[in-house]
């Protein structure tokens, strides 16, 4: 873009403003809780939510985590160059994942229901070697995760407002960094789900401008007419018949497959999506992660098979901000391929829009990573290895000295990213060669008693190296040099993405031979204690085990065995569900389209946009409305005790400590209005 279509102003009002306003919201809600609800921000509270989330938040919160600055912008990108496909392959590809980690979010709860982190469970059945080489694994994850987020949001912002990308870098975190200090995990669930409802909407404004709305576009069999155009003005090499308008795709598959690998390794590694399975209720888990995946496959499909395509259909308008040329190379992989599209069809509307959406995406999943370090480095860390009697206080100032500390430091790291020329596209790229190795021991761990501890240790490793050498050597082979742009091509980040996740596959069965199967039988991972909050609880002058998730009898025998039976059923039924989704959205859905070179026809395409909008709308009923009607009985005490509050009519009604009160004063014969004025002293 030549000149920015928003002003700094509104840039820096965009990222301060609202990061501000999230965190006085937090603060308010937080207070709430705690008064109202018994909510008190325990280690526990803070870093688990009491485990005692619900399906429709789960749900969101899932579909927040997972729609990064990259869902938009690269499978925007992706649309841009390869066409129809491209949406397709992108949400497919990164979909299954969530689906397939329901299945390990059950046998995590089952096998390790007080565990804090994913890393906890690795260290209770390896021991310390095997845990600290999984740190390392995870720790790579959030940093490659959240200096994507960083380096894909940013640019954006610089290119819609002029803002520098070093100042975008530092102060998108800010606001995240400050509501998630004083809310802790309850605070990403509760803002993901603001985050998911905005997001949803800002792309049905977008799919209902380009296909029904615009002027210059207007319909699907408008867009169909300029894509044809714009085949012919510029065929795809690899496309059946050049055409933007097929799933045949070459250069499309191979990003496919890439895509494949290196989510894996970000989502089965990533703590935060462990962090939500704890969190999650027993009974929530399975259906809010496959909800919540269902949901998602909708944001990247519709997001760049509209944006994307409506990039390619206006590049020869007017509007378009690079009129009369393509948009360069170096833009389409920085994520630029939205912003212009959204400029070019609502003008300085479409920027405002683009720019809350991004924000929208940056901050909420890089909330979850926030809790996912400071979680790693305070139960994996520090009361592991420095202080194992940590109190809970000890425990909350670790977790929020690291909510800031990694904050700051990505923040940087991030700014370095930029000036080294590395862009949120090659970093997506890169993300699998890096950490898939340790995807395929990472979930044996909890799926199959037999693997010993060196396989665990040495599999991943061993797995790095070889996805090294495969993504070098195959740059260095094919283009001669090894550059940031050589090096991030599609054929050498394939190499180094199926080795990675593949060779576990050859390393585990030897090691395993070598060393001996193992026998485990989980019992040190059902011995996982919970932090002691008694301190923190003494404090809020609350007794801890009316907090959630700490209520007297929530781990009785009974309990637990009955909790055990369901998450039982709940593994059975997340297997088969699994397998069944992913067979779909894998082979039978692209793959018939793929094999016959189909060419989309005008009313084709028109059903498949048709398809694209129905499923957002049912990701709205799943992730905007669901929520609400799940907490609308908490949501209307709380406004009600809020209320009577206000209006000095009588103290709040705490649920609880305050149900306690009632009954013993009316056992005692004492009237509403005595009782109302004992609570209110």
């Amino acid at each position: 873009m030549s000149s920015p279509p928003l002003s700094q102003g509104f840039g820096y009002g965009i990222v301060l403003g609202l990061g501000f306003a999230f965190a006085l919201g937090m603060i308010g809600t937080t207070w709430a809780l705690k008064r109202y609800q018994n909510e008190v921000q325990t280690s526990e509270m803070f870093s688990t939510a009491g485990r005692t989330v619900r399906t429709g938040l789960v749900a969101s919160a899932v579909v927040s985590s997972w729609t990064w600055a990259a869902t938009l912008l690269q499978s925007s990108g992706i649309a841009y160059q390869y066409g129809v496909s491209g949406p397709f392959w992108y949400a497919s590809g990164a979909t299954v994942q969530i689906l397939l980690f329901a299945t390990l979010a059950i046998e995590l709860k089952r096998k390790a229901p007080n565990a804090h982190t994913f890393l906890e469970v690795i260290r209770a059945r390896y021991g310390g070697g095997t845990h600290i080489t999984y740190m390392v694994f995870g720790l790579f994850t959030n940093i490659l995760v959240t200096a994507m987020l960083l380096t894909g949001g940013s640019a954006v912002v610089n290119s819609l407002t002029g803002m520098p990308t070093a100042a975008a870098c530092f102060l998108l975190p800010v606001g995240v960094v400050l509501y998630t200090l004083f809310g802790g995990i309850k605070a990403t669930f509760l803002t993901d789900y603001i985050h998911t409802v905005v997001i949803l909407v800002v792309i049905l404004i977008f799919a209902f401008t380009t296909y029904a709305t615009s002027d210059i576009l207007g319909s699907p069999g408008k867009v169909y007419d300029l894509l044809v155009e714009a085949s012919a003005r510029h065929p795809v090499a690899g496309n059946a018949g050049g055409s933007y308008l097929t799933m045949r795709s070459k250069e499309g598959a191979i990003f496919f497959i890439i895509n494949i690998v290196g989510n894996f390794g970000t989502v089965f590694l990533d703590n935060g999506y462990y962090n939500k399975a704890i969190a999650a209720s027993p009974v929530s888990a399975l259906p809010g992660y496959v909800l919540g995946g269902l949901s998602w496959f909708a944001i990247p499909w519709l997001a760049a098979t509209t944006m994307g395509l409506a990039c390619l259909a206006l590049e020869n308008h007017p509007s378009f901000p690079t009129f009369p040329l393509r948009m360069p190379d170096a833009d389409v992989k920085a994520g630029l391929v939205l912003p212009n599209a959204a400029v070019a069809l609502l003008g300085q509307g479409g920027a405002a829009c683009t720019l809350l959406l991004i924000f929208m995406a940056v901050t909420s999943a890089s909330s979850a990573e926030l809790i996912a370090v400071s979680s790693i480095f305070t139960y994996d860390l520090y009361q592991t290895y420095f202080n194992p009697t940590a109190t809970g206080k000890k425990l909350i100032i670790m977790s929020h000295t690291m909510v800031v500390a990694f904050g700051v430091i990505m923040a940087a790291f991030s700014t370095g990213l930029y000036y080294a020329g590395v862009s949120m596209g090659y970093l997506y790229l890169l993300m699998g060669v890096i950490v898939s190795s340790a995807v395929l021991p990472a979930s044996l761990t909890l799926l199959w008693k037999g693997q010993n501890k060196w396989a665990a240790m040495l599999s991943p490793i061993l797995g790095l190296a070889c996805s090294l050498v495969a993504w070098l050597v195959t740059t260095k082979k094919k283009y001669g040099e090894i550059t940031v742009a050589t090096s991030g091509s599609n054929d050498p980040m394939l190499a180094g993405n199926v080795v990675a996740l593949l060779s576990p596959l050859v390393f585990i069965p030897i090691l395993t031979l070598i060393f001996g199967f193992d026998n485990y039988d989980y019992e040190s991972m059902r011995a996982i204690r919970k932090g002691d909050d008694h301190d923190i609880a003494a404090e809020a002058h609350i007794d801890l085990e009316l907090i959630p998730g700490e209520r007297a009898g929530s781990n009785g025998s009974e309990s637990e065995e009955m909790e055990q039976k369901k998450l039982e059923k709940a593994a059975k039924i997340a297997r088969i569900t699994t397998v069944v989704m992913t067979l779909i959205l894998l082979v039978l859905w692209p793959f018939p389209l793929y094999g016959t070179s189909y060419i989309f026809s005008k009313k084709f395409f028109t059903g498949w946009i048709t398809v694209g909008i129905i499923w957002l709308f049912f990701s709205m009923l799943c992730v905007g409305v669901y929520p609400l009607w799940e907490g609308r009985h908490a949501m209307a005490h709380t406004t009600k005790s809020i209320w009577l509050d206000i209006t000095g009519r009588r103290g709040p009604p705490i649920q609880g400590r305050m149900a306690n009160v009632r009954d013993e004063k009316l056992a005692e014969g004492l009237d509403e209005k005595e009782l109302s004025k004992g609570v209110t002293t």
